[in-house]
């Protein structure tokens, strides 16, 4: 029965690096088409978007199963509803990455606010990777690497802020564009604060 339990746990573990893969190829996608003005890549993310709402069902079911057919320890217990809750903060990055999809017609990117916005979402990206991978590894350091990240996440953000608010203090004409931008960048610092979340529960 044991073997059973832990054959259906490494299968979780690989369920969660998968959706949170999805996760990756949506950011990625939204922030290519956004630098790159391509409504292909945006349609991308949004179609990636309904794939982490499957894969959230199926990791839910699955944990769901566990609860039921097995006999999971304490232990077990608090890593399965760990995972339940670290799904629902990947399901919203995949809802925040086809936010920032749905924002590309109406933006264009100016040189310096283009580059931050471009490493926010590289940083980002590898915060959801090493998050999942740190609550599958159980390992601290990296989820304390994820931390650290999300500092310099807020302190991308506060730069694209201020240059924004410049911006529109040149020309108030560029008030609603400059707002869609300080929009997308707000998205990508909610997709770190939940990558965050994701790492915090690594024990």
């Amino acid at each position: 029965m044991r073997n059973k339990f832990e054959e259906q746990l490494e299968r979780l573990h690989v369920e969660l690096i998968q959706m949170g893969a999805l996760c990756e190829d949506g950011i990625s996608a939204a922030a290519e088409a956004l630098l790159q003005n391509n409504p292909d890549l945006a349609q991308t993310a949004i179609d990636a978007e309904r794939e982490i709402d499957q894969k959230e069902r199926e990791v839910e079911n699955l944990c769901i199963k566990l609860l039921l057919q097995q006999q999971p320890v304490a232990k077990d217990l608090r890593e399965i509803s760990a995972a339940l809750k670290m799904i629902s903060d990947l399901e919203r990055i995949g809802d925040q990455a086809s936010d920032i999809a749905e924002l590309v017609p109406y933006v264009h990117l100016d040189e310096g606010t283009g580059l931050h916005i471009g490493d926010m979402a590289r940083a980002v990206i590898r915060m959801v990777t090493d998050s999942v991978d740190s609550f599958v590894k159980r390992d601290l350091d990296l989820a304390r690497a994820v931390y650290a990240a999300d500092d310099k996440v807020d302190a991308l953000f506060d730069q694209v802020k201020r240059e924004l608010i410049g911006l529109i203090a040149q020309d108030a004409s560029r008030g609603e564009q400059c707002m869609d931008l300080l929009m997308v960048a707000k998205y990508l610092e909610r997709i770190g604060d939940h990558a965050t979340n994701v790492a915090e529960w690594v024990e």
